[in-house]
Parts: structure tokens; sequence; C-alpha cells
């Protein structure tokens, strides 16, 4: 694609949250790997934790089952367990609730600003009336908006609660994105999905979007273009019209 779009000529722009239009994915980033090389260590697991570990298992995807993918890389199966879980719980579900302490601790301890190119990107969305979304795979989704003071930008949020609440099917799956856009009220085909993980970027193009912009945070120009993506900036600034 030779010409940046003007996303103002699309019915909807839904984007990622995290690593797309704040920098949580970097708390995120640091919060797993607290977490699991605490657990690596005193379950005596090799290879250790690595940052590629996080690109390849867990961004984009809900909480629980980027832990099942990061346990199946070391051969490890523990009993999935319940969302209520207690953090001391060796299941799927206790170790990924493990994790979310860490995480909302910095979120408390550090707070949370949008990126300035997004916002910028947002202004200029909000000022031509394109309607907007977040579709975000975490279940802070509402807390890291609020933090950043930008919830009431967004009609629709589709998070991992939500997710979770209707059994929708975690990235790279297309569930989250076609659900998004069926609350936004777009059609797809004719809206642009904006994210920086693999996983998001499947699934976008899987759920059938006219543009797919891959936000390229880390994971690498040809991994996003291998993964769906149209177009790849590495901040939203190059779309601001």
């Amino acid at each position: 694609m030779s010409e940046t779009p003007d996303l103002r000529a699309y019915q909807g722009v839904l984007f990622d949250l995290d690593g797309v239009i704040t920098p949580t994915a970097e708390v995120h980033m640091h919060a797993w790997a607290t977490m699991f090389t605490e657990l690596f260590a005193a379950w005596n697991v090799t290879p250790p934790y690595t940052e590629a570990d996080y690109f390849r298992y867990l961004d984009g995807k809900k909480r629980y089952d980027g832990v099942a993918s990061v346990l199946r890389s070391r051969a490890i199966e523990v009993p999935w367990g319940e969302p209520s879980d207690p953090v001391t719980a060796d299941t799927v579900c206790g170790i990924g609730n493990r994790k979310n302490v860490f995480f909302e601790r910095a979120l408390h301890t550090d707070g949370i600003s949008p990126y300035p190119g997004s916002l910028r990107l947002l202004d200029a969305l909000q000022a031509s009336g394109t309607p907007v979304a977040v579709v975000s795979s975490s279940k802070n989704a509402e807390q890291v908006l609020a933090t950043a003071g930008i919830r009431d930008r967004f009609p629709v949020v589709m998070d991992g609660l939500v997710a979770e609440r209707e059994h929708l099917a975690s990235k790279p799956a297309p569930d989250v994105f076609a659900r998004a856009a069926e609350m936004l009220g777009v059609d797809p085909r004719h809206s642009v999905a904006v994210e920086d993980a693999l996983s998001g970027v499947a699934s976008a193009a899987a759920a059938g979007y006219g543009l797919v912009v891959g936000v390229d945070r880390g994971a690498g120009e040809s991994a996003l273009r291998d993964a769906g993506a149209d177009l790849i900036v590495t901040d939203l600034e190059e779309l601001v019209p």
C-alpha cells in the first residue's frame, strides 16, 4: 500500500488497547516476566522465560489462554481451575491471577498516559464523527482507559470480561473483532482494525476487516505482514490526516 489511507473514509476504526493506544503492553510484559521468572525458578523449569515468549505465546491473547500457551511450550499441564482461584493456586487461572497482581500494582504506582500520536489520531477521528471502539483481550481495559483519562472516547469496549461473558474465542480467532464491529454498528469489510499483536492482526484479518493496520512495537514488520496486516506503521502519528 503506497499511500497512507485516510481512516476517516471508513465506517469505523477499532483499536487494540495495550501497545496501540497506551503503552500498557510494556507494563504487561514486565508483569508477565516477573511472574513467570519466579514461577519457573520455583518449579525448576527450563528454558527460562524470555521476551520472545511474550510475543510468541502471550501478546494479544486472553490472560488464561496465554498462561496455558506458555506452560504448554514447556510441556507443563496444570488444571485450568476457575477465574475465582486465589493467586496461590497452581492452576491456569490462579497463575493468571497472580500475574494480574503485578500488573495492577504497576498501574497504580506509575499510572498510564496514551501515546501522543494515538491521541492525535483519536482527536481527528472524533472531529470527523468516525465511530471508534476498543478491542482488547485484557480484563483490565476499563481500568486502563479510566486511568489514562480516555474512557469517554469509546462508546464500545470489547475486552476480556465481555469475551468471557459471551464465550468468545481468544485472538487469533475472529470472534472479538467480529463482535466488536457488530456492537459498534459497522461492517468489518468497510472498517479498520489497528493492532500491534500478531494474534490480533490475524484476528482482524480473519474477521474480514477492509484494512488491517499493524503497529510495530516489537513484533516485527515481516511478522505483522505475514499475520495479515495490510499496512505497517511504528506510531499512529503516521495515520493522522
